[in-house]
């Protein structure tokens, strides 16, 4: 019988004492009981703080921040710890990685749990990066985010972010099923089920010790009587005349910005302003102490900031670090210690000329890199873009990282603290490459990159079903945030060879000639005349006749004794398929026959929506759907 001995008394100690049973029992499977407990006992295992142990953490620069992984077990048991609560469910998930197990999808379906006797380890770690995870996007529902969640410290990630005070927009995505109606029948979603499943999957995320990241969009509307929850949608502007007074004032009226609450910016110049923003935040982080993180961006646009004499005399992001500093002051004379992230986004991507932030210690930038290419991650040689000079409402947003990190240089000189990325991998980029692989790279020169530019760490906005044609990309963020001295080719065969066993090298090659012959750029619109190039149109053609192949293959040859291998087999199918659907919508578009594409991308759509309901874990229908509309189909394709 096996023993594990709780050192701390810590309620994600408790879970990571029940995730470790769970595991060793799958594990281990005639090996009897595992008993948990409190105490001092020497024997098994024993779970707790590396302080409880007189372990050093001097290398945290927080401890409560920054995770160290420390295992020392035998055969029969040993330390497992962590610097931090969250750590030690961080380590317990390393543990049973070193001794065979995988997480590879959400999902119970997504693990591999080898049976075996455990071997011993002794391994001490500190991820490469602070900041690693996620926030929702795409079409969501609500046991996919309770199981994403789930996935998070498995992978070796730490924190999770929910945006908006409701998110209302992500759920009707999915419930309403836009994109894939002929499907799936209208569900109705009220605001009230949306907040409670929003509180659940803050309780989830307390659960496991995850920094929870709040908010976002919203306070620059919320505060003054507009409701943030139709988010990008227009809606009548009913402000009142009290808070016109303080919305931004563009072409010479103060309102909202197209009708769109999360769109709307105020006027930062007013000192009454800014007292309402700060009175609402402050209010907000009382009421919400489970927010270890509050997100406080400016609106979800550009070009849009307030034009009154006042506000001209500065730049937008002098007058928003002064709206951080008065934040602060309100935060601190109520005694609360809220962390507060302030954006380097559209118009803050340039950094203010005279203002600075007077406790620094309470923030955290974000650089959001919004408008970038992603057909590159830097060119050789470093940076070698000057600085443009910030225009009131005249800017031209940076074309590629290289641009936003010329910018973020000139951050630094005022700004000295933390810093993280906001990155958009999973969002629209992942549509556009049909391999997983070449996405796969990029976001592994990007970690890399930003690392190097002493950015430590990234959130991803991007959809939760991220999976497919399978979980690679995904995969190499989680562990080369966890560890970036893993080659890429290491993490390449980790993944692939437990998800698809000994034939993952051709299915690897296989998806890697998709990319080769449907470029990345094509779908992705950075052609100048994309979508005509009747020069792919043969290309086109040899994907078709791969994925028929591979999917007549693949009907009679998915069974494996390992679950894992038979769910990723099944979901290479259902790529395959949707690859040859595509493929003959492309081939009309890529020779300018934009009406037969426009009936083919329909049926497309229609055709495949009918297996949504069956890979829906893995597979965002309303993203897929949206994106190569949006940047192919909606396109007209001429010579």
């Amino acid at each position: 019988m096996l023993y594990i001995n709780k050192i701390t008394q810590n309620p994600v100690v408790d879970f990571a004492a029940d995730e470790l049973k769970k595991y060793l029992r799958m594990m281990m499977s005639e090996a009897g009981d595992v008993k948990i407990g409190y105490g001092e006992g020497k024997e098994g295992f024993r779970l707790g703080l590396m302080q409880d142990f007189g372990l050093d953490v001097s290398d945290a620069e927080d401890a409560e921040l920054d995770d160290i992984i420390y295992i020392d077990c035998t055969r029969m048991g040993g330390i497992i710890a962590g610097d931090n609560p969250r750590s030690v469910l961080l380590a317990v998930y390393e543990y049973l990685r070193q001794n065979g197990c995988r997480w590879l999808y959400p999902g119970v379906d997504g693990e591999y749990i080898p049976m075996k006797d455990i071997e011993p380890v002794k391994y001490r770690h500190k991820p490469s990066c602070r900041y690693r995870g996620q926030c929702n996007e795409g079409a969501e529902y609500q046991a996919n985010m309770l199981e994403v969640i789930e996935f998070t410290p498995k992978v070796g990630m730490n924190v999770f972010m929910v945006e908006f005070f409701l998110p209302r927009v992500y759920y009707k995505r999915y419930y309403e099923h836009e994109h894939n109606e002929e499907n799936r029948p209208f569900e109705m979603i009220t605001d009230d089920q949306i907040l409670q499943w929003k509180r659940m999957c803050e309780t989830e995320i307390a659960r496991r010790g995850l920094q929870f990241h709040d908010i976002g969009h919203g306070w620059t509307a919320a505060p003054f009587g507009i409701n943030t929850a139709a988010c990008w949608d227009s809606i009548p502007d009913e402000v009142d005349d009290e808070n016109r007074q303080y919305l931004a004032e563009i072409g010479g009226k103060r309102g909202m910005w197209k009708g769109q609450p999360l769109n709307t910016n105020f006027c930062m110049s007013n000192p009454k302003a800014r007292k309402k923003y700060a009175n609402y935040v402050a209010d907000y982080a009382e009421k919400h102490s489970n927010s270890d993180y509050l997100h406080l961006w400016l609106a979800d646009d550009f070009n849009n900031h307030c034009e009154c004499e006042a506000c001209r005399q500065k730049t937008a992001s002098d007058w928003y670090m002064m709206v951080m500093n008065d934040t602060d002051e309100e935060l601190a004379r109520r005694g609360l210690d809220t962390r507060l992230v302030f954006i380097a986004y559209q118009d803050t991507a340039w950094a203010p000329k005279a203002e600075t932030l007077k406790n620094p210690d309470r923030f955290t930038m974000l650089l959001a890199p919004i408008s970038r290419s992603y057909t590159e991650t830097l060119p050789e040689g470093g940076l070698t873009s000057k600085p443009t000079e910030y225009v009131r409402n005249k800017i031209q947003r940076p074309r590629n990282l290289e641009e936003y990190l010329v910018l973020f240089e000139e951050w630094k000189k005022m700004w000295k603290g933390a810093n993280m990325s906001y990155e958009y991998h999973f969002w629209r980029p992942q549509c556009f490459d049909l391999s997983g692989i070449v996405l796969a790279k990029r976001v592994y020169e990007d970690i890399l990159a930003y690392k190097s530019f002493d950015i430590n760490g990234i959130i991803e906005d991007g959809s939760q079903r991220s999976f497919f044609p399978n979980g690679f990309a995904f995969y190499t963020y989680a562990r080369c945030l966890f560890d970036n001295s893993t080659p890429f080719e290491a993490i390449a065969e980790d993944y692939y060879s437990h998800i698809y066993g000994k034939e993952w090298k051709r299915i690897y090659s296989y998806l890697e000639k998709i990319a080769e012959l449907i470029p990345y750029t094509y779908l992705h619109g950075a052609r100048p005349k994309a979508p005509y190039a009747p020069e792919l149109l043969e290309n086109f053609k040899e994907v078709k006749t791969m994925c028929l192949d591979m999917k007549n293959c693949l009907e009679e040859n998915y069974l494996s004794d390992i679950r894992v291998e038979t769910v990723s087999r099944l979901l290479l199918k259902y790529h395959a398929e949707f690859c040859i659907l595509l493929c003959d919508a492309i081939m009309e578009k890529c020779v300018g026959n934009n009406g037969k594409a426009e009936e083919l991308y329909h049926k497309f759509r229609r055709e495949f929506g009918k297996h949504e309901v069956e890979i829906e874990r893995y597979y965002d229908q309303w993203l897929w759907m949206n994106y190569l509309k949006t940047n192919v189909f909606d396109r007209e394709a001429k010579a």
